[in-house]
């Protein structure tokens, strides 16, 4: 089989998005039904899909069944579904776990589309094409099935109901997540994206492709939301209070990993824009317009910080005294707080330089501020505390200014994060240009990868960088390679 994708890029950077060069790829979108004990819908479900990719998808598709460790006759059927239908193919696991599933048969498959959904065909297929075309095209990275839409069409209980809300809000509040539906087993994701994604993400059950989202969204990578119309399958076999307790765990470990920056997540970066002119714009500054809201938000909270910190000295010390304690203890907090979300520096490298930096712009604050205080004493002989604190607000606007003039050209300047070797800058999908060989990760280039004819190579040759996620399963025990392109 001739398939053509794009080459290889280092590790420090993602190409930028391209529509795919369909005429010359055999298999475009692989869709896989992971399946446990599913004897008895696994059939129609296969021949009601591959009958609607048949009458509807304009390019080549194939149906992977990844079987999960069933006991029942599910392997037998997959096996003749296998033989009987020549876009299906039959994949074996010996371990339970959907996100195993998924990783194991997209981290093989030669598709430059990968899909999911569930065995029960519980979202309408009409909604299949509008989920992958933003993929083909090249305007999205993921795509996802949304239940909880406005025009979506939903029929479950109110149990589910209120399960599935709860836990996209928790997502909201906890990990920032801005997608609408976590849960919905109905996910697309572009293979080149994959490949950089998969090794980040560890859970291998039902957290996997929340895991997937949030990661994904953190790195500034385009998810495309579908409303879909959705009807409840009253035989799940899903154990619910299970399940959202392995959620909840995944929830705090990748919360966790999010904030002290263990994740290498500008390996995903996309460069800014898709004309090649955007990526040659010289001496144009990068995301200004959103360092000044961050920026902003940042010096907002800081500055309630240390004038309530400075009230509260103010009751044992001096004005000079307890300027200088509540300007230092806010200080070292503006500079994390405006390193991580102001100018997405991440990981703890030059974490420490960065605040010896960082101190020394408050030396000028402080002069600022103190010498504020100074004249206003000389001025008035004895203020009132409304008076300094007046003065203090003024001084700390003059300083704020000079603050992100000098975080900006100095402390966390462009070439500190693109070639200082530390910052692990995160020039994402927001307006942030991305700038390849960032990273020390081997290249891509020397392993085997997804731009061969036979596939996209093993596990474990996709990523040289060191994965996150356990080890891909043994896939020996199956009815077919898992590489298998269409016949």
């Amino acid at each position: 089989m001739t398939t053509t994708q794009p080459a290889h890029t280092p590790l420090g950077s993602l190409p930028p998005r391209e529509h795919l060069r369909l005429g010359q790829i055999d298999t475009v979108l692989d869709v896989v039904i992971p399946v446990y004990n599913e004897e008895s819908d696994l059939e129609p479900c296969v021949r009601r899909l591959h009958d609607h990719l048949s009458r509807t998808f304009p390019y080549g598709f194939r149906i992977t069944v990844a079987d999960n460790a069933s006991t029942d006759r599910t392997p037998e059927i997959s096996a003749s579904l296998d033989e009987a239908i020549d876009e299906v193919t039959a994949v074996r696991l010996e371990e339970k776990g959907r996100g195993r599933a998924l990783r194991a048969v997209w981290s093989h498959s030669d598709a430059p589309v990968l899909a999911y959904m569930d065995v029960d065909l519980s979202t309408d297929l009409n909604a299949l094409l509008p989920l992958v075309a933003p993929l083909i095209s090249g305007h999205s990275d993921l795509a996802i099935g949304s239940r909880l839409a406005r025009s979506s069409r939903v029929v479950r209980g109110p149990k589910r109901e209120f399960i599935s809300r709860s836990y996209n809000l928790i997502l909201r509040g906890s990990l920032a997540a801005r997608f609408s539906d976590a849960q919905c087993g109905f996910k697309a994701v572009r293979g080149d994206v994959a490949e950089r994604l998969l090794p980040m993400v560890e859970d291998s059950g039902w957290f996997f492709d929340t895991e997937m989202l949030v990661l994904a969204e953190r790195a500034g990578l385009r998810i495309h939301e579908v409303p879909v119309d959705w009807v409840d399958d009253p035989d799940s076999t899903v154990h619910i209070v299970r399940t959202a307790t392995e959620d909840l765990k995944g929830v705090w470990r990748v919360g966790r990993a999010l904030a002290t920056g263990a994740l290498p997540l500008d390996r995903l970066a996309r460069p800014f824009g898709d004309d090649p002119r955007d990526r040659e714009l010289t001496g144009v500054p990068r995301g200004l317009a959103r360092q000044i809201l961050g920026f902003c938000a940042v010096g907002a909270l800081s500055t309630l910080l240390y004038l309530g910190l400075y009230s509260l000295f103010r009751l044992g010390v001096g004005p000079q005294p307890a300027n200088a304690a509540a300007l230092l203890l806010s200080a070292i907090g503006n500079t994390a707080a405006n390193r991580r979300l102001t100018f997405g520096v991440r990981g703890r490298e030059r974490a420490v330089r960065h605040q010896a930096q960082g101190l020394v712009v408050f030396g000028i604050g402080l002069a600022l501020t103190s010498g504020s205080l100074a004249a206003l004493d000389a001025a008035t002989g004895d203020p009132a505390h409304g008076t300094e604190m007046a003065v203090l607000v003024a001084a700390n606007l003059a300083a704020t200014l000079l603050r992100f003039l000098l975080f900006r050209a100095w402390v966390f300047s462009d070439r500190e994060r693109d070639g200082g070797g530390g910052g692990n800058g995160r020039h994402g999908g927001n307006g942030r240009m991305s700038t390849p060989g960032r990273h020390t990760a081997p290249d891509l280039d020397s392993a085997p990868g997804r731009g061969t004819a036979t596939g996209r190579g093993t596990a474990t040759g996709r990523d040289n960088a060191p994965d996150r996620h356990p080890a891909v399963p043994n896939l020996s025990h199956r009815p077919h390679h898992l590489g298998r392109s269409a016949r």
